[in-house]
């Protein structure tokens, strides 16, 4: 477990980091440089997953790939009080952003909204928000209140959605048909907490599940993007390629799916569907 003295700072920094991307545009981050993108599904606290797909990327020798990695707390993997430890992949989400400053990105879900939203999410009957907290306070102790607070921060310092050059857009998910005409790219310049709520302009980009052809093509066009990835639908085979122009993918257990494609040229016949991986 890292030193929370050592931690907290770490915490601030990539958040400072993500705050002052070139590209950024309030939670919008168009990427202008690089070669490549490897996006992550949603990884819900899976450690030994996350070290599969840093593997794959390896950063250290491709300097010119973008890791992308999504949705990170309220995972399976609990403390022996019953805890949640997935503020373990939040922390080393931190030190990634610091090792390797603009080339690795946190993309929220809805998981991290409800979190600092204070929207309650249940599974199993277990309060996800609360164990994540006894997590923390189990973790750290007496630096509980710093950190969770300093975690707060860091997500409200991250991109919502991420285009490339090639125009592939990356967002947790979309708004269904029937919200998509309330939804604007603009929103995303200075959002409000309401923006994100039930029938807020943005609720749909995260709790929506609306994947139909129509409803992507709309969402495209709305955000001057050709190809869309996404994540927020359970997938037991790690991804799937919806339609021609969308794919899902999903890290919460294995097969993990990961998209690793192209940034700086166009995609080709096969389209954003012949860069899909899966891992393990």
């Amino acid at each position: 477990m890292p030193d929370p003295a050592k931690l907290l700072p770490q915490i601030r920094r990539a958040a400072m980091i993500q705050n002052t991307l070139r590209g950024r545009n309030g939670r919008l981050l168009d990427l202008s440089s690089g070669d490549s993108i490897l996006v992550a599904g949603d990884l819900h606290g899976q450690l030994d997953i996350l070290r599969r797909i840093l593997l794959l990327a390896d950063l250290p020798n491709q300097k010119g790939r973008h890791l992308v990695l999504q949705e990170v707390l309220h995972g399976p993997f609990a403390y022996e009080d019953g805890s949640d430890k997935s503020h373990q992949a939040l922390d080393l989400v931190a030190a990634l952003i610091c090792q390797y400053a603009g080339n690795v990105h946190f993309l929220p879900g809805n998981h991290e909204l409800a979190q600092i939203h204070g929207r309650m999410i249940m599974k199993s009957d277990r309060l996800l928000n609360r164990a994540f907290e006894q997590g923390v306070q189990k973790a750290y102790g007496a630096m509980a209140p710093e950190i969770l607070a300093a975690y707060e921060t860091l997500i409200e310092s991250s991109p919502l959605a991420i285009r490339t050059p090639n125009r592939i857009l990356l967002t947790h998910s979309l708004p269904k048909a029937a919200s998509l005409a309330a939804f604007d790219l603009s929103l995303l310049q200075s959002p409000s907490r309401q923006d994100f709520a039930t029938g807020g302009g943005l609720y749909g980009l995260f709790w929506d599940r609306d994947t139909a052809a129509d409803t992507v093509a709309g969402f495209l066009e709305k955000c001057d993007s050709k190809w869309l990835v996404t994540g927020h639908i359970p997938l037991e085979t790690g991804f799937e390629i919806r339609s021609e122009r969308h794919v899902i993918v999903d890290c919460h257990q294995l097969p993990a799916g990961v998209v690793l494609a192209p940034m700086d040229k166009e995609l080709g016949p096969l389209g954003i569907g012949g860069f899909c991986l899966r891992l393990g």
